[in-house]
């Protein structure tokens, strides 16, 4: 007897076992998949002063996704997608298409677009003139020296009747490219954040529209814009091209591209740049 209630307590406890372990198999399999990005950190490089201000409402739209993001200040062009390439960065967003373009060839990064961001028509600002028709013979204009927005700066003053390009000439054009100068203007080349602080030794200057505001140039000292349709300087987040269909790089351009950072970008920048996706 006492053997049989022995084989019948292990029927049962074996029983019981079994029934716990299908338990547990089911809540494992009904229990929600965690997240990709649980505990995914990144570093996103951006530039100094007002896109601190939009990321940080980036990183809290990415934070509700799972989605840690460390930006990475930084103050002029040239450093940002080296640190990508080297891999001190996961993304950066600071570019251009023609600026990329060219750091590529220049450098033979693999470093690509996942999403646009926003757009900062360059303009010519002064606070010598209210008009480009008073801009006199002789005049010194300041422009940037990089190679995309040198070019980009150039045909403002092409499309202002001041200077006249090659024909051929395409979006890198430099000072070389210059075939009338009716004003025989002097072009001065500069870093691009040293046009707009050197505005008041200059008579005029092509200024980016961040280093306008950063330099305290008020829209009111702005006497001429590049246009603003199909305009192919509209700025973007860029990663490894290993990276570009990663799952945590669709959450960080779908935390970037929404109602919510978009009021951040206008609150901002007040206008002077547009959200260009």
């Amino acid at each position: 007897m006492i053997k049989n209630k022995n084989l019948h307590g292990f029927h049962l406890s074996r029983r019981a076992a079994l029934a716990a372990v299908a338990v547990s198999a089911l809540f494992a399999f009904a229990a929600p998949a965690p997240s990709f990005a649980e505990d995914k950190s990144i570093k996103v490089g951006i530039m100094a002063g007002e896109e601190e201000d939009i990321w940080r409402v980036v990183a809290s739209e990415a934070a509700k996704k799972g989605l840690k993001i460390e930006t990475i200040t930084f103050n002029d062009y040239t450093q940002p997608n080296e640190a990508l390439e080297r891999g001190e960065l996961d993304a950066n967003a600071f570019q251009h298409q023609p600026y990329l373009d060219n750091q590529i060839k220049q450098h033979g990064y693999h470093i690509v677009r996942v999403g646009y961001t926003g757009v900062w028509p360059i303009g010519l600002y002064t606070k010598k003139y209210k008009s480009v028709a008073e801009i006199p013979e002789g005049a010194v204009i300041g422009v940037p020296n990089d190679p995309s927005n040198e070019g980009r700066a150039l045909r403002v003053l092409q499309n202002e009747g001041l200077i006249k390009l090659k024909d051929d000439t395409g979006i890198l054009a430099t000072v070389a490219d210059v075939t009338d100068n009716p004003k025989k203007i002097e072009i001065k080349e500069l870093d691009a954040g040293i046009v707009g602080r050197s505005i008041d030794d200059l008579d005029a200057g092509i200024v980016n529209t961040d280093w306008a505001l950063k330099s305290g140039l008020s829209p009111a000292e702005r006497i001429a814009q590049e246009p603003i349709a199909d305009n192919p300087y509209r700025n973007f987040i860029a990663v490894k091209d290993e990276n570009k269909d990663a799952d945590w790089v669709k959450t960080l351009v779908s935390s970037y591209q929404n109602e919510t950072v978009k009021a951040e970008f206008d609150k901002v920048y007040k206008g002077t740049g547009l959200s260009a996706y």
